[in-house]
């Protein structure tokens, strides 16, 4: 039948049938080009990207680079899906990003912070569940915290967490910090750190934020970190005000750049007291094709399927894993201050004690044919410091 349907064909139809096979044909050599030496140059990555869009009725190409990402994914973890227990310490922040609920400048935001001992109670907790990476995420606080400043009081928590849970990695997402903090914060156990660059394209960067914070400054920062031995993570929102396949194609060279341990991408989903509250969110097709075009790009990276994008669509955090991701991000905090900790709207999962979090994510990932694993998850290729 279809061949017969193709006889009968007009002219304009029969060339507008061969240049869309013909796109087709592209997104799949550059698939799996992509997938055999992990490099585009940069047309190529926006050749991927811009040709994905003028076929955006057709989704074929987002199955096959999904399930060729998965491939490659159950080819180097298997089935397991690590935990990060993510402790959300203060929402201080001395930045006012254009996109961020928490930017200095939001007086509706209800700011906290948690004292130490409410921060070990949460790795007690968390421990018992079967974490073992604790994650203290946080705005840039310069504190006081008490009569510490912001990083004498995270150099003296990190030193806690590994006095008291020694079989355990810490990992950091505080933001940007000298080099010297950055090794103060190292000394004291912290064996990864999570820095978003957000946008690799310097005008895109200039759009999302305000003139104190600069992309080189950023760039700066996560080299810091590799040079003194962070597993170190990077990542972009995806959909960003701005965002075109030019800014993704540069955040994807500066990632293989950088060859990070651990890529963290979400959609940007937008706030109500931020000047983006009017920009349309990311959608999660866009963030599930970029999750495995970098899992093409970075085959042994941890890769999150992140709460953002759990937000945005129901089962998200599935489609993340079934897209290549291996890791989920579970929340530690106490559920009394989950709620102010908000990034951008509809945050999921800030009414469930730990234990629920928990087994709702087991029940999921089950669901899909994947197990969450008692394991530090560290990358393949990270020596282990203690």
């Amino acid at each position: 039948m279809a061949y017969q349907q193709k006889l009968f064909l007009s002219r304009p139809e029969e060339t507008a049938q061969r240049n869309n096979m013909n796109e087709e044909n592209i997104l799949v050599e550059l698939t799996e080009k992509l997938k055999s030496t992990q490099h585009l140059d940069k047309d190529e990555w926006i050749s991927l990207f811009d040709g994905r869009k003028k076929d955006q009725g057709n989704r074929d190409i987002d199955d096959y680079i999904g399930m060729t990402a998965r491939e490659i994914s159950v080819e180097h973890f298997g089935h397991d899906v690590y935990t990060r227990g993510l402790i959300e310490f203060t929402s201080f922040c001395r930045n006012d990003c254009y996109y961020c609920g928490l930017r200095s400048s939001n007086k509706n935001a209800e700011r906290y912070r948690l004292t130490k001992d409410q921060i070990l109670e949460c790795c007690r907790q968390g421990y018992d569940l079967g974490f073992r990476t604790f994650v203290l995420q946080g705005g840039e606080d310069p504190g006081p915290f008490g009569n510490m400043t912001g990083d004498e009081w995270i150099t003296d928590t990190v030193r806690s967490i590994r006095s008291g849970w020694p079989d355990c990695a810490v990992t950091l997402s505080v933001g940007e910090r000298s080099r010297d903090i950055y090794q103060k914060f190292f000394d004291a156990g912290a064996e990864r750190f999570l820095l978003r660059h957000e946008t690799a394209d310097p005008a895109h960067y200039r759009s999302l934020h305000p003139a104190s914070l600069s992309l080189e400054n950023r760039l700066r920062c996560l080299r810091d970190l590799k040079d003194i031995g962070y597993q170190t993570g990077t990542g972009f929102m995806v959909g960003s005000p701005g965002q075109n396949s030019e800014c993704l194609a540069e955040d994807m060279l500066f990632i293989e750049e950088l060859q990070p341990e651990m890529i963290g991408i979400g959609p940007f989903v937008p706030h109500h007291d931020t000047p983006f509250a009017r920009e349309s969110a990311g959608t999660a097709e866009d963030t599930l094709f970029c999750l495995s075009a970098l899992r093409l790009m970075m085959p042994d990276a941890l890769i999150p399927a992140t709460t953002a994008l759990g937000t945005i669509l129901p089962d998200g955090r599935e489609r993340g894993i079934l897209a290549g991701a291996n890791v989920i991000m579970p929340n530690l905090s106490p559920v009394s201050v989950r709620k102010k900790y908000e990034l951008y709207d509809n945050k999921i999962c800030t009414g469930e004690e730990a234990a629920e979090c928990r087994g709702c994510l087991e029940r999921r990932m089950m669901s899909i044919g994947y197990s969450i694993v008692v394991s530090r998850g560290d990358h393949p290729r990270a020596g282990r410091r203690y």
